[in-house]
């Protein structure tokens, strides 16, 4: 990971590269490959940019920004509306999204991660929802969010809608992630909903999507990757047949994410989905408990005490360092970190709680 510093003279490049259209996951990491960093890549002739294994309609459709658009300007907007870039080099940026292989390179938020949020559940479902699929959310939801867990959705009306506010009744957290730009809330009776999260600092709202970017269709399914990689699990309420939410399922079976699902009436057309998801292999939830287990997530709270009590220092980041190698023993650890066998043992306990490594037995850890 580049320097902070660097990083942050990069942001604009970021913003501005993944501006032009056709600039995603892939052509932005084929032009850090190819130019080092965002700041070359943006200001390459045509000619380096096809070279670079940019195809040539992208690369005109780069040139052609660059005349157009100035990324100290874009920051400033950004500043302007309160809005955060966070890049795949920024430290803000959600470890659990970063590892997802198509994460969007530029995240914009408006509000704070908070380490809780590394504990996450998205709940999806139909816009269209029932009295039984609105209750059993807010049941749910709340469940979870006073369990410590933070509650993933995507703002949309029904479902989602209802997620948020039972996390945020309950005292929780929440993320909303949208399918347009932070400066475009949509649905528009939601704008009040994304400005609680944020006024009272329990979540954020979050998008890939420029400013002034309009809610079109085409934005939403790419939007769901983005809902189950932020979760270590996605739980579906409530879900016709072909419900978007079963979209985010697709892309959390591919992340290697668990799919989970609330069985409901036979004859409730808005059941199909989520009774064949039960049919297919998702785990059955009837309560926030079978997801805790099935999540090993039955002390979140401990784990947030623990992160809140010990915040990152310089000797874990040493240990995180250290284990990204490979998993090791205590003694090897203390022998390469230089420091007494107890302390690297008290660190690596905390950094357990914390959730950022695994003791493997024998006194091996292994980073997370």
């Amino acid at each position: 990971m580049a320097a902070d510093n660097i990083a942050l003279d990069q942001t604009p490049y970021w913003v501005a590269l993944t501006s032009v259209a056709g600039i995603g996951p892939t052509r932005m990491r084929r032009l850090l490959e190819y130019f080092g960093d965002a700041e070359r890549a943006w200001s390459a002739t045509l000619g380096d940019l096809i070279v670079s294994g940019l195809e040539r309609r992208a690369a005109e459709a780069l040139a052609a920004a660059r005349r157009t658009t100035d990324p100290e300007r874009e920051m400033a907007r950004l500043e302007a509306a309160g809005v955060r870039a966070l890049t795949w080099e920024s430290e803000g940026y959600p470890q659990r999204l970063r590892e997802v292989d198509d994460a969007p390179p530029v995240l914009f938020a408006l509000g704070d991660f908070a380490p809780p949020d590394t504990w996450a559940v998205a709940v999806v479902g139909t816009r269209r929802a029932t009295h039984y699929g609105r209750e059993v959310t807010a049941r749910l939801s709340a469940e979870l969010a006073e369990a410590g867990v933070t509650v993933i959705s995507g703002l949309a009306k029904g479902i989602d809608t209802i997620a948020h506010q039972s996390a945020l009744e309950a005292g929780g957290r929440t993320v909303a992630v949208l399918g347009s730009g932070l400066d475009v809330i949509y649905p528009p009776e939601n704008r009040a909903l994304a400005r609680r999260i944020i006024e009272e600092g329990r979540g954020a709202v979050v998008s890939e999507y420029p400013l002034g970017t309009q809610p079109d269709a085409v934005n939403f399914p790419p939007r769901n990757r983005i809902v189950s990689g932020l979760s270590l699990g996605v739980l579906v309420v409530e879900a016709p047949e072909k419900s978007g939410a079963l979209i985010t399922v697709g892309f959390a079976l591919e992340q290697g994410r668990d799919v989970f699902a609330v069985p409901g009436p036979i004859t409730s057309h808005s059941s199909a989905g989520t009774n064949r998801l039960l049919k297919q292999g998702a785990k059955c939830v009837t309560s926030a408990r079978d997801i805790l287990d099935e999540l090993d997530m039955q002390m979140v709270s401990e784990h947030v005490e623990a992160v809140r009590a010990l915040p990152a220092d310089p000797t874990e980041r040493m240990l995180m360092e250290l284990l990204q190698e490979s998993s090791q023993h205590v003694d090897e650890l203390t022998n390469r970190s230089g420091l007494p066998s107890s302390t690297v043992s008290a660190i690596l306990t905390m950094m357990e709680l914390k959730g950022m490594v695994r003791h493997l037995g024998g006194m091996h850890y292994s980073a997370r």
